[in-house]
This record gives C-alpha cells, sequence and structure tokens, in this order.
C-alpha cells in the first residue's frame, strides 16, 4: 500500500492506519524472535519494512500526522488523530530489543525518522491541542512522545513525560477512588477506562528508573496508578460487577 506521500492522502488514511497495524505486528513479532532466539535472521527481515517506512525515497512515511482523521469539507485535518500512531510504539520497542544487530544506517535512518516526528508532534498546533487533551488523548500523547523519544535517546523529552505524568495526567484525570471520570463520562466507560489506565502503565513501564519510579509515585491525596489498578481490576476480572451502563460497543 504505502505511498510517497505516505499519510498525506486523507482518502488513503483508513488504508495506511490498517497498514501501520500490520507494520507494528510484524516488528513485535520479529523483536521478540530475536529477543528469545538470539538468532539475527530475525533481525535481517525486520529491516526490510524499516526501510520502507522510514528510509527509502519513494516509500517513506511522511513523519507527521497532518492529514489525519480528516472529515471531507470540513477538516484536512484534526490533532485527535495522533492517537492511531501508539500503533508505532511496538515497532519503536521492537527496534530498541534489536539494535546491537540492525544496521547502523538502519537504525539511525529509523531514530532519525522519529526525532523528526517528536519535532512535529511537539511544535504543531495538532499536537498541542492533543498533549492538552483531558483524557485517554492526553495519556497517548505523552505515552507516544516518550517511547519514541526512549528510542532516540531524547532524555529531556522523556523527563517533560515523566512530569506531565506527575503533574497533568495523574492528578488531573484520576478521581481519588482510582477511577477516571471523564472516560467514565463516555458511550464506552468499561472500554475507555481500560484503555486510559493501559496507557498510564506503559508510561511507568517506559519512564520508571531506579531513582524515580513511577510505579510506586502518588500524588499529595493519594492517587497512584495502584490506586488505579485496584479500582479497575475488579470489573476486569468480573464485568457483571460493573455498575454502569454496557458500553455500546463491543460489550458482549
Amino acid at each position: 500500500y504505502i505511498q510517497k506521500d505516505g499519510i498525506a492522502n486523507p482518502q488513503n488514511f483508513v488504508a495506511h492506519r490498517l497498514a501501520m497495524i500490520r507494520f507494528s505486528q510484524i516488528i513485535g513479532a520479529l523483536a521478540s524472535a530475536y529477543k528469545l532466539t538470539g538468532q539475527e535472521k530475525y533481525v535481517k527481515q525486520a529491516m526490510l519494512p524499516l526501510q520502507a517506512w522510514f528510509i527509502r525515497q519513494g516509500t517513506m512515511m511522511n513523519p507527521n500526522l497532518q492529514f489525519a482523521q480528516a472529515i471531507k469539507g470540513r477538516f484536512t485535518g484534526r490533532g485527535i488523530g495522533i492517537i492511531d500512531t501508539i500503533q508505532l510504539m511496538e515497532v519503536a520497542q521492537g527496534v530498541i530489543v534489536m539494535q546491537k544487530s540492525l544496521a547502523r544506517a538502519v537504525l539511525a535512518g529509523t531514530r532519525k525518522w522519529f526525532a523528526a516526528y517528536l519535532e512535529w508532534l511537539m511544535t504543531h498546533q495538532y499536537g498541542k491541542d492533543e498533549m492538552n487533551a483531558a483524557n485517554n488523548h492526553g495519556t497517548c500523547f505523552t505515552m507516544q512522545v516518550a517511547s519514541f523519544a526512549k528510542l532516540c535517546g531524547d532524555v529531556k523529552l522523556m523527563d517533560f513525560c515523566r512530569d506531565r505524568y506527575k503533574t497533568v495526567l495523574l492528578p488531573n484525570q484520576m478521581a481519588t477512588d482510582g477511577s477516571f471520570p471523564r472516560e467514565l463520562a463516555r458511550t464506552k466507560p468499561y472500554g475507555s477506562s481500560i484503555f486510559n489506565l493501559d496507557a498510564m502503565t506503559a508510561l511507568c513501564q517506559i519512564l520508571s528508573t531506579k531513582n524515580d519510579n513511577l510505579w510506586t509515585y502518588q500524588t499529595a491525596d493519594g492517587k497512584s496508578i495502584e490506586k488505579g489498578i485496584k479500582y479497575l481490576y475488579p470489573f476486569v476480572a468480573d464485568k457483571n460487577k460493573w455498575t454502569l451502563k454496557p458500553d455500546v460497543m463491543y460489550w458482549d
């Protein structure tokens, strides 16, 4: 599917999104196989799609989501479309796992692409809008920046994400009982709550260090990722305990 203008054609966005999901599955599987076996044949195979998506002229994707979730006749693109590149986190993580065996040019080219995408995310208005979203979109923006910054070795952006988790995401999105009120107010409160908690735990996993452990961090009023997990776990273990209306989609 991949074309020279990549995601820049709104009519191709759905096809591109499906291709991106497939891309993430391929890199995730190959990186896992390499990690388990140590066999470099998996890295060699992974370099083919990495070059096609990020490096080779004529097939590489533009490092932006300028036209994501466009609406014909209304919007040429929207900030909420940025959430769709969470699929690329699997790619970034896979590259980190395989980086010692990747060809230098492929590793450098991939990092260059992600650095350019980070620059766009942090400076374009769509990125700023998504960063300031008060629900799971804001969480997923920070999660992506953290993941891609880790691949690029961008310590400054990783510090930014840690601070945002502590001072914005956790205190503003979580209630003192561990729930996410903005997610509970949506038409899919069950799925949205799980999704937002998943993104916050991913942030803790990506960003925690020996000296700054987000898994154990809590706000002055006691909000923490542990509290969020304790709130939601009973409903995941037994969906029949969920006290709100079933989600409008995929409940069964």
